[in-house]
């Protein structure tokens, strides 16, 4: 049997499972940047998507789509234009299942976008500055797993 695909926000407040996935795209428009707060917005179809923990909020961003996002973390969820909701490949608990396969509305994408690759790489752990803040982080976001229960009691493992 398949690994189940699961996802949610990164509270833990909204969760979902997907039977399968469409097409992974990354959406180059205005609204999904802003959406998104990023340069483009990741985007997968998700085949059989139900809601299992909570239910996203919605913003109508234009006449014809609405967003779906945690109210509680602000974590951008779904994209319904009407068709099958497509969920962001970032909430997913493992984004490396669908890799994009497609790139759309180009004629909003960021001059600089193609050569983000070519920037140079700082690891934090090179520092030893950059080795304290990470040593003393201490994570809060959901893991990357359903919970049967969120957020965990004190002292529970997360």
């Amino acid at each position: 049997m398949a690994e189940p695909i699961t996802g949610g926000c990164q509270c833990g407040a909204v969760r979902y499972r997907c039977e399968g996935f469409g097409r992974a795209s990354i959406c180059h428009c205005r609204m999904c940047q802003k959406a998104f707060g990023a340069f483009y917005g990741p985007l997968v179809t998700g085949k059989g998507l139900v809601w299992t923990r909570g239910e996203p909020s919605w913003f109508q961003s234009s006449n014809k789509v609405r967003r779906g996002f945690c109210a509680q973390c602000g974590t951008p969820l779904a994209y319904d234009w009407g068709g099958e909701v497509e969920v962001s490949i970032g909430s997913l608990d493992n984004p490396e299942l669908t890799p994009p396969v497609v790139q759309v509305n180009p004629a909003d994408k960021l001059s600089f976008v193609d050569g983000l690759h070519a920037l140079p790489t700082v690891n934090t752990a090179d520092s030893p500055q950059g080795t304290a803040f990470m040593a003393g982080i201490e994570n809060r976001q959901h893991p990357d797993r359903d919970t049967a229960v969120w957020p965990p009691a004190d002292g529970d493992a997360i």
